[in-house]
Protein backbone atom coordinates (compact mmCIF):
# COMPACT_ATOMS: atom_id res chain seq x y z
CA UNK A 1 0.00 0.00 0.00
CA UNK A 2 2.66 2.49 0.88
CA UNK A 3 4.54 1.65 -2.59
CA UNK A 4 1.12 2.31 -4.13
CA UNK A 5 0.85 5.92 -2.50
CA UNK A 6 4.27 7.03 -3.29
CA UNK A 7 3.50 6.09 -7.03
CA UNK A 8 0.34 7.78 -6.77
CA UNK A 9 2.07 10.83 -5.15
CA UNK A 10 4.91 10.84 -7.89
CA UNK A 11 2.08 10.85 -10.55
CA UNK A 12 0.57 13.98 -9.22
CA UNK A 13 3.75 15.61 -8.83
CA UNK A 14 5.08 15.02 -12.46
CA UNK A 15 1.47 15.93 -13.65
CA UNK A 16 1.10 19.07 -12.07
CA UNK A 17 4.52 20.25 -12.65
CA UNK A 18 4.58 19.59 -16.68
CA UNK A 19 7.59 17.62 -16.83
CA UNK A 20 9.66 15.04 -14.81
CA UNK A 21 12.93 17.58 -14.56
CA UNK A 22 9.90 20.40 -12.72
CA UNK A 23 8.67 17.59 -10.69
CA UNK A 24 12.30 16.49 -9.29
CA UNK A 25 12.93 20.10 -8.15
CA UNK A 26 9.50 20.74 -6.40
CA UNK A 27 9.72 17.24 -5.20
CA UNK A 28 13.66 16.87 -3.99
CA UNK A 29 13.39 13.36 -5.77
CA UNK A 30 15.13 12.33 -8.67
CA UNK A 31 13.45 12.44 -12.35
CA UNK A 32 14.52 8.80 -12.85
CA UNK A 33 12.76 7.64 -9.47
CA UNK A 34 9.73 9.86 -10.88
CA UNK A 35 9.94 8.53 -14.16
CA UNK A 36 10.07 4.63 -12.97
CA UNK A 37 7.22 5.45 -10.68
CA UNK A 38 4.64 6.93 -12.78
CA UNK A 39 5.75 3.81 -15.18
CA UNK A 40 5.07 1.11 -12.16
CA UNK A 41 1.87 3.33 -11.79
CA UNK A 42 1.01 2.96 -15.48
CA UNK A 43 1.74 -1.11 -15.37
CA UNK A 44 -0.50 -1.75 -12.47
CA UNK A 45 -3.61 -0.14 -13.52
CA UNK A 46 -3.13 -0.90 -17.08
CA UNK A 47 -3.30 2.49 -18.96
CA UNK A 48 -1.69 5.53 -20.45
CA UNK A 49 -1.73 8.68 -17.75
CA UNK A 50 0.60 10.62 -19.47
CA UNK A 51 1.91 11.39 -22.57
CA UNK A 52 5.18 12.36 -22.81
CA UNK A 53 7.15 14.18 -25.66
CA UNK A 54 10.45 15.73 -25.96
CA UNK A 55 9.30 18.85 -24.70
CA UNK A 56 6.46 18.13 -22.28
CA UNK A 57 4.53 15.88 -20.33
CA UNK A 58 0.68 16.12 -20.19
CA UNK A 59 -1.36 13.84 -18.74
CA UNK A 60 -4.13 12.00 -21.03
CA UNK A 61 -7.85 12.06 -20.27
CA UNK A 62 -7.51 8.81 -17.69
CA UNK A 63 -4.81 10.85 -16.33
CA UNK A 64 -6.71 14.20 -15.59
CA UNK A 65 -9.64 11.76 -14.61
CA UNK A 66 -7.26 10.13 -11.94
CA UNK A 67 -5.45 13.58 -10.61
CA UNK A 68 -8.70 15.28 -10.01
CA UNK A 69 -9.60 12.42 -7.69
CA UNK A 70 -6.22 12.32 -6.34
CA UNK A 71 -5.14 16.02 -5.80
CA UNK A 72 -7.71 16.35 -2.54
CA UNK A 73 -7.35 12.74 -1.54
CA UNK A 74 -3.81 13.06 -0.69
CA UNK A 75 -3.90 16.07 0.88
CA UNK A 76 -6.37 14.66 3.24
CA UNK A 77 -4.05 11.98 3.82
CA UNK A 78 -0.58 14.52 3.87
CA UNK A 79 -3.49 16.29 6.91
CA UNK A 80 -3.94 13.13 8.23
CA UNK A 81 -0.14 11.96 9.15
CA UNK A 82 0.74 15.77 10.01
CA UNK A 83 -1.69 15.18 13.00
CA UNK A 84 -0.02 12.49 13.83
CA UNK A 85 3.35 14.45 13.60
CA UNK A 86 1.87 17.30 16.08
CA UNK A 87 1.94 14.54 18.77
CA UNK A 88 5.77 13.96 18.37
CA UNK A 89 7.79 16.03 21.08
CA UNK A 90 9.76 17.82 18.11
CA UNK A 91 8.14 18.93 14.95
CA UNK A 92 10.15 17.31 11.81
CA UNK A 93 9.81 17.73 8.08
CA UNK A 94 10.45 20.93 5.53
CA UNK A 95 9.00 23.70 5.35
CA UNK A 96 8.87 25.55 1.81
CA UNK A 97 8.06 29.36 1.73
CA UNK A 98 8.30 31.28 -1.03
CA UNK A 99 9.97 35.20 -0.34
CA UNK A 100 10.41 38.43 -1.84
CA UNK A 101 14.60 38.99 -1.96
CA UNK A 102 14.13 41.93 0.21
CA UNK A 103 12.27 39.64 2.75
CA UNK A 104 15.17 37.28 2.45
CA UNK A 105 17.52 39.71 3.31
CA UNK A 106 16.00 41.97 5.66
CA UNK A 107 13.81 39.83 7.84
CA UNK A 108 14.39 36.39 7.96
CA UNK A 109 17.78 36.32 9.12
CA UNK A 110 16.38 37.96 12.55
CA UNK A 111 14.63 34.91 12.22
CA UNK A 112 15.85 31.64 10.76
CA UNK A 113 18.75 30.90 12.65
CA UNK A 114 16.89 30.67 15.94
CA UNK A 115 14.16 29.23 14.23
CA UNK A 116 16.25 26.44 13.17
CA UNK A 117 18.12 26.70 16.95
CA UNK A 118 14.68 25.41 18.14
CA UNK A 119 13.75 22.81 15.72
CA UNK A 120 16.24 20.91 14.78
CA UNK A 121 14.02 18.31 12.83
CA UNK A 122 12.54 20.66 10.57
CA UNK A 123 14.52 21.51 7.39
CA UNK A 124 13.84 24.99 5.68
CA UNK A 125 13.59 25.43 1.71
CA UNK A 126 13.22 29.21 1.30
CA UNK A 127 12.93 30.40 -2.52
CA UNK A 128 13.44 34.32 -2.78
CA UNK A 129 12.04 35.87 -5.83
CA UNK A 130 9.94 38.97 -6.67
CA UNK A 131 7.68 37.49 -9.35
CA UNK A 132 3.99 37.02 -8.30
CA UNK A 133 3.61 33.20 -7.76
CA UNK A 134 0.68 31.36 -6.29
CA UNK A 135 2.43 29.62 -3.42
CA UNK A 136 0.45 26.25 -3.22
CA UNK A 137 1.03 26.05 -6.97
CA UNK A 138 4.59 26.37 -6.49
CA UNK A 139 4.70 23.89 -3.76
CA UNK A 140 5.39 25.82 -1.06
CA UNK A 141 3.36 25.64 2.10
CA UNK A 142 3.36 29.65 2.68
CA UNK A 143 5.09 32.62 1.49
CA UNK A 144 5.48 36.24 2.79
CA UNK A 145 4.50 39.19 0.60
CA UNK A 146 3.38 42.94 1.52
CA UNK A 147 -0.36 43.75 2.13
CA UNK A 148 -0.94 45.03 -1.28
CA UNK A 149 0.45 41.61 -2.47
CA UNK A 150 -1.60 39.49 -0.38
CA UNK A 151 -4.50 36.45 -2.20
CA UNK A 152 -7.43 36.30 -1.22
CA UNK A 153 -9.25 33.77 0.75
CA UNK A 154 -5.45 33.36 2.71
CA UNK A 155 -4.90 33.47 6.50
CA UNK A 156 -1.96 36.59 7.02
CA UNK A 157 -0.10 37.14 9.81
CA UNK A 158 2.17 40.21 10.37
CA UNK A 159 5.83 38.92 10.36
CA UNK A 160 9.08 41.67 10.54
CA UNK A 161 8.31 45.50 11.40
CA UNK A 162 4.79 47.01 11.44
CA UNK A 163 6.02 49.78 9.35
CA UNK A 164 8.73 50.28 6.89
CA UNK A 165 9.86 53.20 4.52
CA UNK A 166 11.59 53.89 1.37
CA UNK A 167 14.33 56.34 1.20
CA UNK A 168 16.06 57.97 -1.18
CA UNK A 169 19.64 58.34 -1.06
CA UNK A 170 23.43 59.11 -3.17
CA UNK A 171 27.00 59.27 -2.86
CA UNK A 172 28.11 62.71 -1.10
CA UNK A 173 29.92 63.38 -3.99
CA UNK A 174 27.66 62.79 -6.92
CA UNK A 175 25.44 65.51 -4.51
CA UNK A 176 28.34 67.69 -4.67
CA UNK A 177 28.29 68.08 -8.05
CA UNK A 178 24.98 67.95 -9.40
CA UNK A 179 23.01 69.32 -6.19
CA UNK A 180 20.79 68.28 -3.36
CA UNK A 181 17.01 68.35 -4.59
CA UNK A 182 14.65 69.61 -2.39
CA UNK A 183 11.43 68.17 -4.10
CA UNK A 184 10.59 65.29 -5.46
CA UNK A 185 9.88 66.43 -8.86
CA UNK A 186 13.50 68.24 -8.98
CA UNK A 187 14.77 64.22 -9.86
CA UNK A 188 13.73 64.18 -12.84
CA UNK A 189 17.02 66.47 -13.66
CA UNK A 190 18.69 64.09 -11.88
CA UNK A 191 20.74 60.38 -12.88
CA UNK A 192 18.34 57.76 -11.10
CA UNK A 193 18.85 54.39 -10.66
CA UNK A 194 15.60 52.74 -11.70
CA UNK A 195 14.36 48.83 -11.32
CA UNK A 196 11.86 46.48 -13.24
CA UNK A 197 9.94 43.72 -12.45
CA UNK A 198 10.02 40.57 -14.03
CA UNK A 199 7.07 41.44 -15.69
CA UNK A 200 8.81 44.03 -17.80
CA UNK A 201 7.16 47.00 -15.68
CA UNK A 202 9.86 49.64 -14.80
CA UNK A 203 9.20 50.58 -10.95
CA UNK A 204 7.41 54.07 -9.82
CA UNK A 205 8.58 56.58 -7.27
CA UNK A 206 6.56 57.73 -4.61
CA UNK A 207 6.81 60.29 -2.11
CA UNK A 208 4.58 61.99 0.69
CA UNK A 209 4.49 64.74 2.72
CA UNK A 210 2.14 66.38 4.84
CA UNK A 211 -1.12 64.90 2.85
CA UNK A 212 0.95 65.85 -0.83
CA UNK A 213 1.52 63.03 -2.50
CA UNK A 214 4.23 63.01 -5.70
CA UNK A 215 4.47 60.00 -8.06
CA UNK A 216 7.84 60.49 -10.71
CA UNK A 217 8.75 57.95 -13.08
CA UNK A 218 12.57 57.71 -12.77
CA UNK A 219 15.36 58.20 -16.10
CA UNK A 220 18.58 57.49 -15.84
CA UNK A 221 22.00 55.67 -16.89
CA UNK A 222 21.01 52.02 -15.01
CA UNK A 223 18.20 50.53 -14.75
CA UNK A 224 18.06 46.42 -12.19
CA UNK A 225 15.47 44.20 -12.10
CA UNK A 226 14.06 44.39 -9.18
CA UNK A 227 15.23 42.21 -5.89
CA UNK A 228 18.04 40.30 -7.91
CA UNK A 229 20.19 42.80 -9.17
CA UNK A 230 19.28 45.63 -6.46
CA UNK A 231 22.74 45.01 -4.67
CA UNK A 232 24.54 45.96 -8.57
CA UNK A 233 22.20 49.77 -7.76
CA UNK A 234 23.50 50.02 -4.17
CA UNK A 235 27.08 49.59 -5.03
CA UNK A 236 26.33 51.93 -8.50
CA UNK A 237 24.92 54.68 -6.05
CA UNK A 238 27.72 54.55 -3.63
CA UNK A 239 30.28 54.61 -7.17
CA UNK A 240 28.35 57.89 -7.75
CA UNK A 241 26.49 56.25 -10.77
CA UNK A 242 22.98 58.48 -9.30
CA UNK A 243 20.19 58.72 -7.09
CA UNK A 244 18.83 55.34 -5.35
CA UNK A 245 15.01 54.67 -3.89
CA UNK A 246 15.31 51.91 -1.78
CA UNK A 247 14.00 50.04 1.12
CA UNK A 248 15.70 52.08 4.47
CA UNK A 249 16.87 49.45 6.04
CA UNK A 250 18.90 48.14 3.34
CA UNK A 251 20.04 51.63 2.77
CA UNK A 252 21.01 52.16 6.80
CA UNK A 253 24.06 50.63 6.77
CA UNK A 254 25.75 52.69 4.04
CA UNK A 255 23.67 55.55 5.19
CA UNK A 256 25.52 55.50 8.80
CA UNK A 257 28.50 54.87 7.42
CA UNK A 258 28.53 58.22 5.09
CA UNK A 259 29.20 56.11 1.68
CA UNK A 260 25.37 57.77 1.01
CA UNK A 261 23.39 60.55 2.20
CA UNK A 262 19.61 61.03 2.63
CA UNK A 263 18.20 63.11 -0.14
CA UNK A 264 14.54 64.38 0.24
CA UNK A 265 14.05 62.53 3.77
CA UNK A 266 11.31 64.59 4.29
CA UNK A 267 8.99 62.85 1.82
CA UNK A 268 10.43 59.28 2.29
CA UNK A 269 6.63 57.17 1.92
CA UNK A 270 5.69 54.79 5.14
CA UNK A 271 4.10 51.69 4.16
CA UNK A 272 2.85 48.82 6.43
CA UNK A 273 4.76 45.37 6.40
CA UNK A 274 5.52 42.02 5.51
CA UNK A 275 2.89 39.22 6.13
CA UNK A 276 3.07 35.32 6.47
CA UNK A 277 0.50 34.46 4.63
CA UNK A 278 -0.78 30.24 3.81
CA UNK A 279 -4.04 28.52 3.06
CA UNK A 280 -6.84 28.57 5.97
CA UNK A 281 -7.00 24.92 6.09
CA UNK A 282 -7.80 23.23 8.65
CA UNK A 283 -4.54 21.34 9.85
CA UNK A 284 -1.36 23.13 8.91
CA UNK A 285 2.06 20.99 8.67
CA UNK A 286 3.83 20.44 11.63
CA UNK A 287 6.44 22.55 10.28
CA UNK A 288 4.27 25.44 9.25
CA UNK A 289 2.16 25.48 12.77
CA UNK A 290 5.79 25.47 14.73
CA UNK A 291 6.74 28.86 12.30
CA UNK A 292 3.47 30.69 13.10
CA UNK A 293 3.93 30.00 16.71
CA UNK A 294 7.76 30.76 16.99
CA UNK A 295 7.05 33.94 15.33
CA UNK A 296 4.51 34.50 17.89
CA UNK A 297 6.79 33.93 20.85
CA UNK A 298 9.24 35.99 19.44
CA UNK A 299 7.17 38.69 18.96
CA UNK A 300 5.79 38.84 23.43
CA UNK A 301 9.55 38.08 23.66
CA UNK A 302 10.00 41.24 22.09
CA UNK A 303 6.81 43.10 24.15
CA UNK A 304 8.16 41.93 27.34
CA UNK A 305 11.79 43.56 26.63
CA UNK A 306 10.08 46.71 26.18
CA UNK A 307 10.15 47.43 22.76
CA UNK A 308 6.57 46.85 21.92
CA UNK A 309 5.46 45.55 18.99
CA UNK A 310 8.16 46.99 16.45
CA UNK A 311 9.95 43.92 15.39
CA UNK A 312 6.81 41.53 15.11
CA UNK A 313 3.50 42.90 14.61
CA UNK A 314 0.37 41.44 16.36
CA UNK A 315 -2.03 41.65 13.10
CA UNK A 316 -3.91 38.71 12.37
CA UNK A 317 -6.23 39.04 8.51
CA UNK A 318 -8.23 36.16 7.74
CA UNK A 319 -10.40 35.63 4.55
CA UNK A 320 -10.09 38.99 2.71
CA UNK A 321 -7.75 41.46 1.28
CA UNK A 322 -7.32 44.86 3.70
CA UNK A 323 -6.77 48.02 1.21
CA UNK A 324 -3.73 49.62 2.73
Amino acid sequence: MSGDLGDLAAFVVVAEAGGFRDGARASGMSASGLSEAVRRLEQRLGVRLLNRTTRSVAPTEAGMRLLERLTPALGAVEAALDVVNGFRERPAGTLRLNVPVSAARLVLPKIVPPFLAAYPDIRLDVIAEDSFVDVLAAGCDAGIRYDERLEQDMIAVSIGPREQRFATAAAPAYLDRQGRPEHPRELLNHACIGGRFASGRKTEWEFERDGETVRIDPSGPLTVRVGTATDLAVDAAIAGVGVLTLFEDWLQPHLDSGALEPVLEPWWPRFSGPFLYYPGRRYLPAPLRAFIDFIGLQRRASERRGRGSAPFADAVRTGRRDQP
